[in-house]
């Protein structure tokens, strides 16, 4: 089933890799270290992360968003990345052309490319890493987006033909994910604990649960970082974190999690605070397959139940943005859809009384997640208010959350942020975890993906407004990235597009 990168996730267990630790800013696990005003902080960053603790190193069998934001980029590189503003640029790759009836893609690769390993980077690695993805060796959902692939063909060393089974709009698209990562053919017997990549930096140390350092390559085939290592730090809270980040034991938080503490950070002469855009969705699920919302009257009063403007405030002190929608608008065929469940309390109620649900009650699975933690009680409120007894169970994020709700889908109701764009085909996938089944909306994504662009963005538009009316879940708001920074750090990426934060253009003035 594709996946779509999950707020803050990652399971299984991880050791600690490597000897080499960073001297700097953050190269102290607990966040003790002189801080950002040192001479050798000037060569290092430390970086608070919120998307979760990885627990391994290996994104090809774990699902979540923790191991690619750090990894993607940075350790490993795709044939294509995204760019700034969401464009798919070489990366890899130095071109590629396609041919007539768009099925057959011929990419010319880099030269002097070289893995971390020593190794040689050629068309023979690119065959083995899109081959793999297609092999029982990669187990995530996410490599269905590989499915589409019919053979990879090495011309020369340096070019490489691979030929669809049918026209794709999404494919190219989805090499810019994990997927798209290039790996080493003797790299991957250990993957969980040693990553081999194409990237500017290695890892050098990989504390389980605490932090992550990657030190810089100096036999980089591209531009080289400015900095010599990077560590992204791991908090159990959002108030650890800015009591690190005042102390000067990191240097930045890259996308704050509990933005009603942004207040204290605006107007000060040490941190900067950067607003970005993001595809983080957060999304209200409901298991379809599961009583009480198999009932397409009970999702609706759901929906109508829920004053979004008001828990956008309470959650994310007003940033971001409610569109009613799993689609962000950088995507083409986004449309406005906050309309369509407008804040209707009396609605919801009448809704219910003709599903003949009064006195409802059901379990409400909850990541213990900062934003998540706080939804759930505003929307444990409003449902309150409509006779509806929501039981909040706070569970431990990532594994137990996963196992339970992404894997099983054994639970009624969750919530969690989606950050993926171009993400949603997911619905077409019935044993996805919120268990939707539509032939008309699998219809529409096949014929989306394999049509023309026009034709893309108009039959998704059209699954798009069939999920709203089916309620299939909750859209309840876009979230804003917002960074804050020590003022002299800067190229931490502002806008959270993609799986990956890259972090090789940080530099310190």
């Amino acid at each position: 089933m594709r996946r779509t990168r999950l707020w803050a996730t990652t399971a299984l267990a991880g050791l600690t890799v490597g000897l080499l630790g960073a001297c700097s800013a953050g190269a102290d696990p607990q966040g003790t270290s002189s801080g950002s005003s040192s001479v050798s902080a000037k060569d290092s960053a430390a970086i608070a992360l919120n998307s979760g603790v990885p627990k391994n190193l290996d994104f090809t069998t774990t699902d979540g968003a923790a191991i690619p934001q750090a990894l993607l980029g940075n350790v490993y590189e795709g044939l294509v990345a995204l760019d700034d503003s969401g464009a798919i640029v070489p990366a890899l790759a130095k071109s590629w052309t396609t041919s007539s009836d768009n099925k057959t893609y011929t990419f010319e690769l880099q030269p002097g490319v070289k893995f971390s390993n020593g190794a040689d980077f050629t068309a023979d690695d690119v065959k083995f890493s899109i081959d793999r993805v297609k092999s029982d060796a990669w187990t995530i959902s996410l490599k269905s987006g590989m499915d589409v692939v019919d053979s990879v063909k090495v011309v020369s060393p340096t070019t490489v033909e691979v030929a669809l089974k049918s026209p794709s709009n999404g494919w190219l698209y989805s090499m810019t994910t994990r997927i798209g990562a290039m790996f080493d053919t003797e790299g991957v017997s250990d993957l969980a604990n040693t990553p081999v990549g194409t990237g500017p930096f290695a890892v050098s140390e990989f504390v389980r649960d605490t932090s992550l350092t990657l030190a810089r390559r100096d036999d980089y085939w591209g531009q080289k970082p400015t900095v010599k290592t990077v560590t992204f730090k791991y908090f159990d809270d959002v108030n650890s974190q800015i009591a690190a980040l005042q102390s000067g034991g990191i240097d930045a938080i890259s996308g704050l999690p509990d933005l009603n503490t942004l207040d204290q950070f605006k107007g000060s002469d040490k941190f900067d605070v950067v607003e970005g855009n993001s595809t983080n969705k957060w999304t209200l699920s409901m298991n379809n397959s599961a009583a009480p919302f198999n009932d397409l009257k009970v999702r609706q009063a759901i929906n109508y139940a829920i004053d979004r403007q008001a828990l956008l405030l309470a959650v994310a002190n007003g940033y971001g943005k409610v569109t009613g929608s799993f689609v962000p608008p950088s995507d083409p065929w986004y449309e406005d859809l906050s309309g369509a469940y407008p804040f209707d309390p009396e609605k919801a109620k009448a809704l219910l009384a003709e599903a003949g649900a009064s006195n409802l009650s059901f379990q409400f699975d909850v990541p213990n997640l900062p934003a998540a933690v706080a939804a759930a009680q505003v929307i444990k409120s409003d449902l309150a208010n409509i006779g509806v007894t929501a039981d909040v169970k706070t569970m431990e994020f990532p594994a137990t959350w996963l196992d339970t709700v992404f894997t099983k889908a054994d639970y009624q109701m969750s919530i969690i942020g989606h950050v993926e764009s171009r993400d949603l085909p997911i619905y077409g996938n019935p044993d996805y975890y919120w268990r939707y089944d539509n032939p008309e909306v699998q219809a529409l994504l096949k014929s989306a993906d394999a049509g023309t662009p026009d034709q893309q963005k108009t039959d998704l538009a059209k699954v798009m407004k069939t999920l709203s009316d089916d309620a299939v879940s909750d859209w309840l708001y876009l979230a804003a990235n917002i960074n804050v920074v020590d003022k002299g750090l800067s190229g931490l990426p502002q806008n959270a597009i993609s799986e990956s934060l890259n972090v090789s253009k940080l530099a310190w003035s």
